[in-house]
């Protein structure tokens, strides 16, 4: 049996979304869905619970983010495999049942399928984990160009799949789709109650890969509205994680250093955290002789810039919980 375990937070229409894709899929595969409420305060329970009556609601008494909540759901799915899905998804030509039975009878112990955003053009959906997490240091101004340029330069790996369309293995798994059996979470443990929200399945995919391989079916699409449930809770915009310079900018810059200072080492973490700190001067610096030499007003990213230097100060604040690694819970919302 396969138990699809969703996370709510204030987003009701996108989960009947959701589950009508799933629930009106011709299925001979036995499933259970778990929804885990991070404390809408809202209808959700009464909207979805009145379209959905087989659903097994889970109110957690506050917003518990990402890991806490499937970890709760987890414990209480009976089944021999479990689907972290995320609510802003919608379920294609029955890819859920096709990528379980596949999965079920595989030496994988943990899988994808290949996300699509809503034009079905390709995302990120599996990825390779890089030494020190140095994938982060891309999201950073004019910074983050450079080291593209290098890896372009030495021909590095790249750090992810841009589009899979068959059966690949990889180091970490897209959060929004994790298929994962039951044994191989029993071994591992559940997701790290440190995060909040972001990386939390980077880390714990890594302690996974210790036990087995992991996978992106390319042949199996979902779609994934991406960015929306996070940027209504932060209020936000944007897609992905480039976004460095507002209180969502800030959670992903939080969870990506936990993430590092977790799975790297001290001698990483402080080693990320001098370049972004460097990259703060340099992005007044250069943004202002960028924009000079453009005909632009030279203190235009100025604001922005502003913004960045007020987030790294918090991730500095931080800094002696995420080196002392006993747990915290590290949610800045």
């Amino acid at each position: 049996m396969l138990s699809i375990i969703i996370v709510n937070y204030k987003t009701p229409q996108l989960l009947s979304d959701c589950l009508t894709t799933i629930l009106n899929a011709t299925n001979d595969t036995s499933y259970e869905i778990i929804i885990a409420d991070n404390d809408s305060g809202d209808n959700s329970e009464a909207i979805i619970l009145s379209q959905f009556s087989s659903v097994k609601w889970i109110q957690l008494s506050y917003n518990a983010g990402f890991a806490r909540a499937n970890n709760e759901g987890i414990r209480q799915s009976n089944g021999d495999a479990i689907l972290l899905l995320n609510s802003d998804t919608l379920n294609i030509n029955n890819a859920i049942e096709s990528c379980y039975k596949k999965f079920i009878e595989s030496k994988y112990i943990a899988c994808g399928v290949q996300l699509l955003n809503k034009d079905n053009t390709p995302q990120i959906s599996g990825n390779y984990i890089m030494t020190g997490g140095l994938n982060y240091l891309l999201p950073l101004p004019y910074i983050g160009n450079c080291v593209k340029w290098l890896g372009n330069v030495f021909k590095v790996k790249k750090p992810n799949i841009p589009d899979a369309k068959e059966e690949v293995e990889v180091d970490w798994i897209n959060g929004a789709f994790l298929m994962v059996k039951k044994q191989a979470i029993e071994k591992a443990g559940l997701m790290d109650e440190d995060f909040f929200l972001y990386a939390e399945e980077a880390e714990w995919c890594s302690r996974l890969k210790k036990f087995g391989k992991l996978c992106i079916y390319g042949q199996f699409n979902v779609i994934h509205l991406q960015g929306e449930t996070a940027n209504q809770t932060f209020g936000s915009s944007g897609k992905g994680y480039y976004n460095l310079y507002d209180r969502k900018g800030l959670q992903i810059m939080l969870s990506n250093f936990v993430r590092i200072r977790k799975q790297f080492g001290i001698s990483w973490f402080l080693i990320q955290l001098l370049i972004y700190s460097i990259s703060v001067p340099l992005f007044f610096v250069l943004s202002f002789f960028d924009n000079l030499f453009h005909f632009r007003n030279p203190f235009t990213d100025y604001a922005r810039a502003f913004k960045f230097l007020k987030n790294i100060g918090s991730l500095w604040s931080f800094a002696p919980k995420i080196i002392s690694n006993k747990p915290y819970f590290y949610k800045v919302l």
